[in-house]
């Protein structure tokens, strides 16, 4: 059976979208029966609702180009017109080289083709499942960085922007008009806010933000 789609904290999910009952049903076994939550759609816009009013999505998405009244390049159009970033599966028995590569350039995860083989498709979900589980830790960390960042005064912002560009204590006195040792009270707050220990590592936090 399909994953409940009003779960408020959903696992990371396969949501299966595909307008003919015997290839949802298909799809969906195989992909439970290798372990994997699978949420069966019958269209784009119900995949387009489940966004509105669900949860965000946590996975990937199985989306089969030959659907009305969406079709699937318009329903992938709109995800990403919403900034919606999960990683995309299209399957297509009507597939050709200029859709492909159309889709790809849209940011598509992959793009395959009817008949695909069982364990291949497997393979490419489970692919698809891992790039969205480290681009969900990426934007958390991304989170976290921007938090930490919030909370120092303008002073210290202003005294870490100097440091991570390598600028003396010295300098950075003079520029600020403060004594050194005000530029050391800032600069060791900031080494404590951000949890790091040398000018090097301040500019690679700052450089991933």
């Amino acid at each position: 059976m399909g994953v409940d789609m009003n779960a408020a904290t959903a696992p990371a999910t396969v949501y299966l979208v595909d307008d003919e009952a015997t290839v949802r049903a298909a799809l969906e076994f195989l992909l439970s029966s290798h372990g994997l939550p699978v949420c069966s759609l019958d269209s784009g816009v119900a995949l387009l609702e489940r966004i509105e009013s669900g949860p965000a999505l946590r996975g990937c998405i199985l989306l089969d180009v030959r659907m009305e009244p969406l079709s699937g390049l318009q329903v992938h159009d709109e995800l990403v017109a919403r900034g919606i970033h999960t990683p995309v599966i299209f399957l297509t028995g009507h597939g050709d080289i200029r859709m492909a590569v159309g889709a790809l350039k849209k940011g598509a995860f992959d793009f395959v083709e009817k008949p695909f083989g069982d364990a291949a498709l497997v393979e490419r979900v489970r692919d698809a499942l891992a790039a969205d589980a480290e681009q969900q830790q990426l934007r958390a960390s991304g989170d976290s960085r921007g938090q930490m960042l919030a909370g120092l005064t303008q002073r210290e912002q202003d005294v870490m922007h100097r440091v991570a560009a390598g600028k003396l204590n010295k300098v950075i006195a003079d520029e600020m008009n403060v004594s050194m040792r005000t530029v050391e009270v800032y600069r060791a707050r900031v080494y404590a806010k951000l949890g790091v220990r040398s000018s090097a590592e301040l500019a690679t936090l700052l450089a991933r933000g």
